[in-house]
């Protein structure tokens, strides 16, 4: 019975042997691969810009006035030289007198009339001294031909029907400037009258500038304008261009006619462009998260045919990719295999069931793939997210297969 009992024991210190060995043996780490593929690869930055048309005008009266109201509506269509708003002088355009203001403009009134009146009592005394002095002027004159007569008795009957004759030039004079004043004043008296009454003479008429459509009417309703006040603003509503703005560190990487696509707009389809104009201007601009960028402004025309955008307007927004790099055969692994190793790129190969560590040498990148120059072949299998429990000779557990 004894070998019995040994036996007994024997078999249970093996199966605790098994449990430990099975217990310390290597586990395998669960990870996704991707294979390394050939496949086009396009290099892009992306942003969000709007659209705008190509040339604004806005319509703007010359001179001060009183603007009539403007009949024009969004989107209306509009001729070169139409009429889009009548200027009145405002001084056309009488205010209404109260008791106070009638009492002093009559009181002006009387005023003007007691100073006619005054200067046409001097009128009659200036008449007479002038008859006086040019009779007795024609008989000096006589007597100075017949010699009965000096020299200066002449003279002095000259200046003095010289001096008369102004005088009464001066009187009649302030008789007009007299009545000028009293019809001023009652001028200031008169009530406002129906415009279309009023001579048509001196109204100024504002046209457009170019045939086009109305994008917006600043000014509606009737009232007083200064010189530059907006009234209108025309443009033609098909000629559109995409404003984006990028980081300056972006935009220096995009180069005048680079090829932009223009996406999640509202279409079905993505749209194309390209670079026309790269401003050399950067300025300021305060993101979302409160950091100060520098911007710069990318100008973009649509190639796209018309019949794809026509729905699109003024302001709309876009996401615009602008590509900077691009090819139809590369070599490229999912960016998330790539990581830094001993100061350049590696990546880990599964290698039957292990991982196999292996310097690579990255080309360009997008967000999602990477451009492989040496160091793999197509086909070879990489590991997607690798992390700190994955070394050199790692048992994998492939957990799935992507595409790059």
């Amino acid at each position: 019975m004894h070998w019995k009992r040994w036996l007994g024991i024997i078999g249970v210190f093996v199966v605790v042997a098994l449990l430990v060995a099975y217990g310390f043996r290597e586990q395998p780490v669960a990870v996704e691969v991707a294979a390394a593929a050939r496949a086009p690869l396009r290099v892009t930055i992306e942003d969000e810009g709007k659209t705008r048309v190509t040339d604004r005008f806005l319509v703007s009266p010359p001179v001060a006035g009183f603007a009539r109201r403007i009949g024009l509506e969004v989107d209306d269509p509009v001729k070169r030289g139409q009429l889009i708003v009548v200027l009145e002088p405002e001084a056309r355009r009488s205010p209404v007198l109260d008791a106070r203001t009638r009492a002093e403009a009559e009181a002006r009134v009387r005023q003007a009339e007691a100073a006619l009146a005054e200067a046409m009592s001097h009128v009659p005394s200036a008449r007479a001294e002038a008859t006086y002095w040019e009779t007795q002027y024609s008989r000096v004159e006589k007597l100075q031909r017949s010699g009965d007569l000096a020299r200066e008795v002449f003279d002095k009957a000259r200046a003095d029907r010289q001096r008369a004759e102004a005088a009464l030039v001066s009187a009649e004079r302030a008789v007009a400037v007299a009545n000028a004043e009293l019809d001023a004043a009652r001028v200031a008296l008169t009530q406002p009258t129906r415009m279309d009454l009023r001579p048509p003479g001196d109204l100024v008429p504002v046209t457009a500038p170019v045939a086009g459509r109305v994008l917006r009417v600043v000014h509606k309703s009737e009232g007083p304008v200064n010189p530059g006040d907006p009234l209108v603003e025309l443009a033609n509503a098909r000629s559109l261009e995409i404003e984006v703005e990028v980081l300056s560190a972006d935009a220096v990487r995009i180069p005048p006619g680079a090829e932009v696509v223009l996406e999640r707009w509202g279409g079905e389809a993505p749209l194309e462009g390209k670079v026309r104009t790269v401003e050399p201007t950067a300025f300021t601009k305060v993101s979302a998260l409160g950091v100060e960028e520098q911007r710069v402004r990318v100008i973009a025309a649509i190639t796209s045919p018309e019949e794809e955008w026509q729905r699109l307007g003024d302001g709309y927004r876009v996401e615009a990719s602008f590509v900077v790099w691009k090819a139809d055969d590369v070599l490229q692994v999912p960016a998330s295999a790539i990581f830094r190793y001993q100061g350049g790129w590696a990546v880990f190969v599964k290698d039957g069931n292990r991982a196999r560590r292996r310097a690579v040498k990255v080309g360009q990148r997008n967000g999602l793939a990477a451009q492989i120059l040496e160091g793999l072949e197509a086909g070879e299998q990489v590991v997607r997210h690798p992390d700190d429990t994955i070394e050199e000779n790692t048992l994998l557990e492939v957990r799935e297969v992507t595409a790059p």
